[in-house]
């Protein structure tokens, strides 16, 4: 299948949803060369989308284990990825990998699962409940305290893995699973350190729009929402927002780098069918009453942010770090020259974060030597 035929068939899927466009809607995305397209990925055993991906399991290196579990009576699928040499006799500290709005287990939550186990820790990245491979219908609800209890959850699994040692339990959040991270340490002491990268605050971008920019049709949105929810309930069609079918000349004229970056990391060169840009827009109601930094105080634990100093979406990270004035272990790092997609999938920006989440995770949780 050729990148063209990728988008194609992406596009003819969205063609067949009917979607209620309303308010902003998720993107992540990058640009990559050739060589690293959807087609490429797709021939990978384990349906991983991102460079330098595992393609087998092999003795003395990392492994991945796909594994599924319950979930308030609700089938998650995740990924476990073990260190090199891994024994079940051992005790390994873990971290908990949260997925961005849209993305999957297979793309950018996967990367860093596996890098940070070829570090020695053992890490999950888990689908969202009524997303990705994992269970739950409608599809594509997207509601914070959904997102949260799927963080809880998968603590709760990877701790009871054969050699964790639930003691060193770290938590990583990427995009708008960085938020969702914030919220679910802020209670949840169970994770020692919190890590965040490209932080971005669902709650806040679904109310205000993406920098603010949409704070005059609130209202109009929470109408709208309002009114899915009542054709839900009633047994009427599922309406969604934040999805839609566009030319590329439509992309390049987005206002927002993160957005155009969006549509080409997921439509294009990271692209997987479970991963889409689409929420109920009843999802709303909960999104647009909620926000990351709600409780933000409430952590304790070290906490470290890392985004893109050119991130338009940086401004949720400079204004979430603040508040968390609970915690006297914190820091902020700006990768230089990156955008929010970029320290997705570019290696440079990749190892920059690397860079900042290893001596982190080493010092909070005490990852041993590998």
């Amino acid at each position: 299948m050729h990148d063209a035929d990728i988008r194609m068939s992406r596009r003819n899927l969205l063609a067949a949803t009917t979607l209620a466009v309303s308010g902003t809607f998720t993107g992540v995305m990058a640009m990559a060369p050739a060589t690293a397209t959807a087609a490429d990925n797709a021939r990978n055993p384990f349906g991983l989308v991102y460079r330098g991906a595992l393609t087998a399991n092999e003795a003395g290196k990392v492994n991945i284990r796909p594994v599924s579990y319950k979930l308030n009576g609700l089938d998650i699928a995740a990924n476990v990825y073990t260190p090199p040499g891994y024994d079940a006799a051992r005790r390994y500290p873990a971290i908990v990998v949260a997925h961005p709005n849209g993305g999957v287990k297979e793309q950018v939550a996967g990367l860093y699962a596996q890098r940070l186990a070829e570090l020695g820790y053992i890490a999950i990245a888990a689908d969202a409940a009524y997303q990705g491979g994992s269970g739950g219908l409608p599809r594509s609800i997207d509601k914070p305290a959904f997102r949260i209890e799927d963080i809880h959850g998968a603590a709760d699994f990877i701790t009871r893995y054969a050699g964790v040692d639930a003691a060193r339990l770290g938590l990583l959040g990427i995009c708008g699973g960085g938020g969702y991270s914030l919220a679910a340490a802020a209670t949840d002491k169970r994770f020692k350190a919190i890590a965040t990268l490209s932080m971005f605050n669902s709650g806040r971008v679904r109310r205000n729009g993406f920098a603010d920019s949409q704070v005059r049709t609130i209202e109009a949105r929470l109408r709208q929402a309002s009114t899915a929810r009542a054709q839900e309930a009633a047994g009427g069609e599922i309406l969604y927002a934040g999805d839609a079918d566009m030319t590329d000349a439509q992309i390049a004229a987005l206002p927002f780098e993160m957005y155009r970056q969006g549509y080409e990391y997921y439509w294009k060169t990271h692209a997987h069918p479970n991963s889409t840009f689409k929420y109920t827009t009843s999802s709303l109601l909960d999104l647009m009453r909620w926000d990351a930094t709600d409780s933000i105080a409430l952590i304790d634990q070290p906490l470290l942010m890392i985004a893109g100093s050119k991130a338009d979406s940086l401004y949720m990270t400079e204004e979430a770090f603040p508040k968390a004035v609970g915690t006297t272990d914190k820091a902020l790092v700006r990768i230089d020259g990156a955008t929010h997609i970029e320290t997705y999938w570019v290696p440079a920006y990749v190892a920059a974060a690397m860079d900042s989440l290893t001596p982190f995770f080493a010092r909070t949780i005490e990852a041993p030597p590998t």
